[in-house]
């Protein structure tokens, strides 16, 4: 019996959509022949799951959940591949059900968390409803001593979870409502990548104003402009939607707390979706039949 892989598992879970288990289980079947365990595979009750695996889950929700004591709380994005779905019931089941497993586990292993019993709800639900179904990513957030948690979902497509020392659940809420409106880079000035300052420095300079300044006073602009980015982009210095007079981090003191850290999700980002052409689609199955 051939050895089977770590790689072959993986590229077979990739062109399925199919479970870790699942997929080695069909290969040592297959005896290590990816191609008739896909063959294999489609003739069971994966074959709708394997089908839909390699469409675009861009749509969905984001779901949260904090502890009574607000000590710690979670956030989940799950993927579908039309908002239609991520409104569906059976969908909403399965985002409390994977919410539920992350909360008791306290654990942002998503590999972990879908493997077993979970996957073959996953799939179960892929088979009932008809899309791709992906749980994309998870995030725990854990407050020190005398700290908590907020959390704020807007929408179900734009989720927050912020970490205060001190301070209130009420607070911790109105902060993240912030953070949901507004996006800042960075809880706080001193928390920006020195890559994105570089960045940053980089484009000022290119400025037409700053062409034949003199090095001293090039660099004291340089320094003004640095200084109003990191206040534009950090969450303690932009003003707070509630107030625009007072500073998140002013808000925050006011109330007995600081902010020490935020978490943002929102549904899709970063994932490249495809644009369907549905005219041509239509015209090119016309041609065909």
């Amino acid at each position: 019996m051939a050895a089977i892989s770590a790689s072959l598992v993986k590229e077979l879970r990739e062109r399925t959509g199919l479970g870790m288990m699942e997929c080695k289980k069909a290969l040592t079947e297959a005896d290590g022949d990816i191609e008739r365990a896909i063959e294999d595979l489609r003739k069971n009750s994966g074959l709708k799951a394997a089908k839909k695996a390699g469409r675009t889950a861009a749509e969905g929700a984001v779901v949260t959940r904090v502890a009574e004591d607000g000590s710690y709380g979670v956030m989940v994005e799950i993927n579908s591949e039309t908002d239609f779905v991520a409104r569906d019931d059976n969908f909403k089941g399965f985002a409390e059900k994977v919410l539920a497993r992350v909360f008791e586990s306290r654990s942002d292993d998503v590999a972990a968390l879908m493997d077993g019993e979970m996957e073959d709800t996953r799939q179960q639900l892929v088979q009932k409803i008809g899309e791709n179904i992906s749980v994309r990513r998870a995030t725990v957030l854990e407050a020190p001593a005398g700290g908590v948690v907020g959390e704020y979902v807007h929408g179900g497509r734009i989720g927050v979870l912020t970490l205060l020392e001190g301070g209130n659940a009420e607070v911790a809420k109105d902060v993240a409502m912030h953070v949901a409106a507004i996006n800042p880079a960075v809880a706080r000035p001193e928390q920006m990548p020195q890559e994105q300052l570089d960045k940053e420095k980089s484009i000022i300079l290119a400025q037409p104003d700053m062409a034949g300044k003199p090095e001293q006073i090039a660099e004291k602009m340089v320094q003004g402009r640095l200084k109003k980015y990191l206040a534009e982009n950090s969450l303690t210095e932009q003003p707070f939607v509630k107030d625009p007079n007072s500073s998140v981090a002013d808000y925050v003191k006011a109330n007995g707390g600081e902010v020490v850290d935020f978490t943002r999700f929102e549904v899709g980002e970063g994932i490249e979706k495809e644009e369907v052409d549905f005219a041509k689609e239509v015209m090119e199955q016309a041609r065909r039949s």
